[in-house]
């Protein structure tokens, strides 16, 4: 029964192909993928005896278990599946992976399809879409400003709706959400031009966070690369996959500023800086849109969320924010600024209150910052039940006043719920809400449906030969792998990595041999090929008698003998790599935890090993900072991966063997102890710093049991080479308000291997009409030496650089004295001084 396997299900409501991957690690494992409709499952209970296997598995989406009962022979099996929503049913397949439907979408879809469409003009688009606006009804024009699910999966909680095909037809929404099948997305796009009362095609929207079949690094992961061509390109390539199935509208790239590892969503967030994030959310946004919408391989970017959801109380998702003005602006602004400047044609409405106001209502962020301010004429949508939640929070008395406020704020696209389409027909008619209000939303919706082709050719974006050859190209594997490798992060090593010679390597850990290195939001139907941490050590051609492997634990819960087995056959080797962390589900949204220390059985593995006293690698997979303050002090090494995409084992494997010099840094900060979150470098100074000066004294600002400090910051990263810093030159100690800075430090390369390093420079203005923070990063680069060879690094800064929002309420720098810092890290700079005249 080893290996992959295959069958398929079909119904009159239902065509489905699952790949079952049966593998002999440590005891027989299961992995289930489906096709065209990814679902995560998770194989809970296994037992094969002879050639049955029969399993449990579970999905999130449903309470109801899966139920597996497989007979092998050598190349079919048979036997009995229970699936949630379909029941059980007798199946029967064969070995391999098997045909995908998508092949006999091709033949289906080619008549649809339309050669030689050209862009548009503004004045072309805008005509039309005047003429169509004078023929629509409020209602008409309120279903485009609605969307629905594409099936009885769910992305929030669960909403009362017809059929999909039901509300299409009628005209009642414009936009679908997660229509991941393109013959899904075919079917519902035929309906709306052919039923639909003015033939006005769909959007169809998705989560596009970090890949769609082809998986890159998690966004906190590709952040730590400092590499934003890379990024680009990642995004590129999944507006390649996902537009090739039909998916014209992504919801993503997040920006949010994360400041607090508690939140669970900071896993798709670039991390605590707003300058690197404003440089990340730019990449994203020229990645996934690319040079122009009309092209049939990019993707409609929105920006989320708006505004200041990472600043939720006590890191809880959907949590209260309570912050300043200037907060807002000189922090969690920046990146959106970015991404509106590289041309987001979309932003998302973000879950918090700000000032008392929820966001989806608040006219203030949404109208006169959004609109008005920064001028976004895009499309503003709501997030999953935003708009419902205005009353649930208490700001709105009914669901017709939820609905008004979000439409006075300029929102357009309602997701999934249905406010819009169900009061505001009357509050029109009341002469509450204005019709040219709806009109202006639904402007800005057809504007983008005539950019990105569609209201000339529907059927443009279902290109199921483009999948084919696409999803999963092994350019975008190698891509994948080469973000992966600039993503991983050594925090310590002690001499131990790399690993040279022949050696007896145990692999140990609930993370050794899992596939689950995908992370949350991702939806990708090659799971099963992911590459584990064992593979990738596997195809480094290490025998299997130096290359020993035991699962230990579970991630949350024992195994039986389980401990033992590990113990025993770590005594056998030369060095141990101990594989822990957290499982996708323990990050991501409604992913928050109050305890961001790895779970007591895994502490537990950890520990039995340790007291070994054996080399010991700890191999990090996770989607947050993580408190590691007993294994800084206890293993060799740390190697922080967090979730790498579908070539994780293989990124990991060229790290621990010296064939990539790790270069990652930190764009969030490790705390010493939870208590600490959230923990920045950029704060502020307070009026009773602690310094060296003071340490010992008790009324000044520490803690009584842990540093002030993380136990790895900002910026934080180790590499097999080590590098020297000059101290800095600059041109003039003064700086002119249109003139320009130069800075310089010579970097050197003083170890024994080749190595790239991020230079890194901040600047600290002492004083101001209100309190500056400590640093802020302003410039970095990445540069790559030989041992032995130096490069002289050059900045320039200018008044620009200096400019924060101020007491006087606008966007200035003022005169006085600043610090400027170089260093490989947030912590360790050489500093210089200057002065802004």
């Amino acid at each position: 029964m080893i290996g992959i396997w295959n069958c398929k299900v079909i119904t009159n409501q239902l065509k489905l192909k699952i790949v079952f991957n049966v593998e002999e690690n440590d005891g027989i494992t299961l992995a289930m993928s489906t096709e065209p409709y990814w679902v995560s499952i998770g194989i809970v209970e296994i037992k094969a005896e002879g050639d049955r296997l029969i399993a449990v598995g579970q999905t999130k989406y449903s309470p109801e278990p899966i139920l597996i009962d497989l007979q092998f022979a050598e190349d079919t099996f048979t036997g009995k599946l229970k699936l949630p929503f379909v029941g059980e049913m007798e199946v029967q397949g064969e070995r391999g992976k098997g045909t995908s439907f998508t092949e006999e979408l091709i033949a289906i879809v080619a008549p649809f399809r339309k050669d030689h469409i050209a862009p548009r003009t503004d004045e072309e688009i805008q005509g039309e879409i005047e003429s169509l606006l004078g023929r629509m009804s409020v209602q008409d024009k309120l279903g485009q400003m609605s969307q629905c699910i594409a099936s009885n999966f769910s992305f929030g909680a669960y909403v009362a709706s017809a059929p999909p095909e039901q509300l299409v037809a009628e005209g009642k929404v414009g936009s679908i959400l997660g229509a991941f099948d393109s013959s899904r997305v075919f079917a519902l796009q035929k309906t709306a031009v052919e039923q639909s009362p003015h033939k006005i095609p769909l959007l169809f929207n998705a989560d596009i966070i970090h890949g769609h079949q082809t998986i890159f690094p998690v966004p906190l992961g590709w952040s730590c690369s400092w590499d934003l061509e890379a990024i680009k390109q990642a995004c590129a390539i999944a507006a390649k996959e996902a537009t090739a199935s039909g998916i014209t509208y992504n919801h993503g790239p997040m920006v949010d500023v994360t400041r607090d590892p508690r939140w669970g969503r900071v896993v798709e967030g670039a991390g605590e800086d707003p300058y690197l994030g404003s440089l990340i959310a730019k990449a994203q946004v020229e990645g996934f849109q690319g040079d122009s919408l009309f092209s049939e391989e990019t993707l409609i970017a929105c920006l989320k969320h708006f505004i200041a959801y990472g600043a939720a109380e006590s890191g809880r998702d959907y949590n209260t924010v309570d912050i300043s003005e200037g907060t807002l602006r000189n922090v969690y602004l920046p990146p959106f600024q970015a991404g509106l400047e590289a041309g987001a044609g979309s932003v998302m409405n973000a879950f918090n209150i700000y000032q008392g106001v929820p966001v989806a209502g608040s006219s203030y962020l949404l109208k006169d910052i959004l609109r008005d301010e920064l001028g976004f004429d895009g499309m503003l949508i709501s997030d999953y039940g935003s708009i419902d939640e205005i009353q649930i929070h208490g700001a709105a008395k009914d669901a017709e006043a939820a609905a008004r406020m979000a439409i006075d704020a300029t929102m357009d696209i309602e997701m999934v719920t249905r406010l819009y389409y169900d009061r505001l027909p009357r509050l029109v008619e009341e002469g509450v809400v204005k019709e040219v209000q709806l009109d202006a939303a639904v402007r800005r919706i057809l504007t983008y449906k005539f950019k990105i082709g569609i209201m000339d050719d529907p059927y443009r974006y279902i290109r199921p030969e483009k999948e084919i050859e696409y999803h999963f190209h092994s350019d975008h594997l190698r891509k994948s792998r080469e973000l992966a490798q600039k993503s991983i992060v050594l925090l310590k090593n002690n001499g131990v990595l790399p690993l040279i010679g022949k050696k007896k390597i145990a692999v140990i850990g609930p993370f050794a041999a899992s596939k689950d290195m995908l992370g949350p939001w991702q939806f990708s139907r090659y799971g099963n090929d992911t590459v584990t941490l064992l593979q990738g050590l596997m195809e480094r051609g290490i025998d299997s008698e130096n290359l020993l492997y035991a699962e230990g634990c579970g991630v949350n819960s024992s195994i039986e003998g389980g401990m033992d087995r590990a113990v025993a056959l770590a005594q056998k080797a030369d060095v141990v790599i101990l594989a822990l962390g957290e499982n996708s589900a323990m990050s991501g949204e409604a992913a928050s935890r109050a305890d961001i220390t790895l779970p007591d059985v895994q502490q537990q593995l950890a520990e039995a090993i340790v007291n070994l006293g054996k080399p010991t690698i700890m191999v990090l997979t996770n989607g947050r900072p993580l408190v590691l303050d007993w294994f800084d002090r206890h293993v060799d090494a740390i190697v922080e991966t967090w979730f790498l995409g579908s070539q994780a084992g293989n990124a990991i494997a060229d790290v621990l063997f010296g064939d990539y010099n790790p270069s990652g840094k930190l764009t969030m900060c490790f705390p010493y102890k939870v208590g600490q979150a959230p923990l920045y470098y950029n704060h502020f100074n307070t009026g009773r710093p602690l310094n060296e000066a003071n340490k010992a004294r008790k009324f000044v600002s520490k803690y009584l049991d842990t540093p002030n400090e993380p136990l790895y910051p900002f910026g934080y990263g180790l590499s097999y080479t080590t590098f020297a810093y000059s101290d800095i030159q600059l041109d003039k100690v003064q700086l002119s308000r249109n003139d320009k800075l130069n800075i310089s430090v010579i970097v050197t390369n003083t170890g024994n291997y080749a190595g790239e390093e991020i230079v890194q420079l901040y600047i600290q203005d002492l004083y101001g009409s209100t309190v500056r923070p400590v640093k802020e990063l302003k410039r970095f680069e990445k540069i790559y030496l030989k041992p032995e060879e130096s490069r002289e690094v050059r900045f320039a800064i200018t008044e620009e650089d200096l400019k924060f929002y101020t007491a006087n309420r606008r966007y200035e720098a003022e005169a006085g004295d600043f610090k400027v810092y170089v260093g490989p890290s947030s912590q360790v700079v050489k500093e210089a001084n200057f002065e802004l005249i």
